[in-house]
């Protein structure tokens, strides 16, 4: 059974999907990715950046891929956790450093970005819905997360 405190619920324009959450491997960005989440940062965000079998990228309260959130940038946890399918993990700048609130989910393997950006998360479920967020970058009328909350606050 997952960890409700550990699961983020993400009820996205193309449906839900659930994220294990992976502070084994990276506690900062999981603690800020659920401080936003119940701050309600996520909801109605717009998954701005969308490569057909590579990864969709959200997180951008300005839809364009420019912002973040007003907590300062977190230090890079990178891991050696690959970048495969439903793998969940942060977006930043060139400089390692930058990660603040935008992420992707991969849709395929991605290996070539292993180490170099930090693994937080997993897709346990909905990854067919992830399979039909619209394409484009820039996404016109880009699909959204519609409300995304950590499971232990649903219930």
């Amino acid at each position: 059974m997952a960890d409700p405190e550990n699961t983020l619920v993400l009820e996205t324009t193309k449906g839900r999907v659930l994220i294990e959450l992976r502070p084994d491997l990276a506690p900062k960005h999981v603690e800020r990715i659920k401080t936003l989440a119940r701050k309600g940062f996520y909801d109605n965000v717009a998954f701005h950046r969308v490569i057909e079998g590579f990864m969709a990228q959200t997180g951008c309260p300005n839809g364009t891929g420019t912002g973040g959130s007003d907590l300062p940038d977190l230090q890079a946890e990178f891991n050696a956790e690959p970048h495969v399918r439903g793998v969940c993990s942060m977006a930043r700048t060139n400089y390692p450093h930058s990660a603040n609130s935008q992420f992707f989910i991969c849709f395929d393997d991605a290996r070539f970005l292993d180490k170099q950006y930090t693994v937080w998360g997993k897709v346990t479920e909905g990854m067919d819905n992830v399979d039909k967020i619209k394409r484009g970058e820039p996404v016109r009328e880009p699909d959204r997360i519609v409300s995304m909350k950590v499971q232990a606050d649903v219930a």
